[in-house]
C-alpha cells in the first residue's frame, strides 16, 4: 500500500512540478499561458484558467497523499525505529563527570 502511494505521490509532484512551469509568470514562463502556445484550441484566458485549477487540484492531491503517507507510516517508526526525541540528552553534570573520566584516560 505504501510503495503504491509513493508511486502515485511521486507522479504527482511530477505533474504539479510541469504544471507550474508551464504557468505564465510575469517573465513569461514557458509561453504555454497564452494562445501561442495552444494553438487554435483555447483563448490565453481559458489556458489561464485550465492550468489554474489543475494546479489547484494536484496541489490538494498532492497534500493529500503526503498526509495519507504521513498517518501509515507513523505506527512503523513506534513498533521498529527510534525518535531522538524518545532519548533526551543527559544532563549538564553528568556530561561533566563523563569528560573528565574520559580525559583521565
Amino acid at each position: 500500500m505504501t510503495t503504491v502511494l509513493l508511486v502515485l505521490h511521486f507522479f504527482v509532484a511530477l505533474a504539479l512540478i510541469g504544471v507550474v512551469l508551464l504557468q505564465r509568470s510575469e517573465g513569461g514562463g514557458l509561453g504555454i499561458g497564452s494562445s501561442q502556445g495552444m494553438g487554435a484550441f483555447m483563448t490565453g484566458r481559458g489556458t489561464a484558467n485550465l492550468l489554474t485549477r489543475s494546479t489547484a487540484v494536484l496541489a490538494t492531491l498532492f497534500m493529500v497523499l503526503a498526509m495519507a503517507l504521513a498517518l501509515i507510516n507513523r505506527g512503523a517508526s513506534q513498533s521498529g525505529g527510534s525518535s531522538i526525541l524518545n532519548n533526551p540528552p543527559p544532563a549538564a553534570g553528568a556530561m561533566a563527570s563523563t569528560m573528565k573520566s574520559v580525559a583521565r584516560t
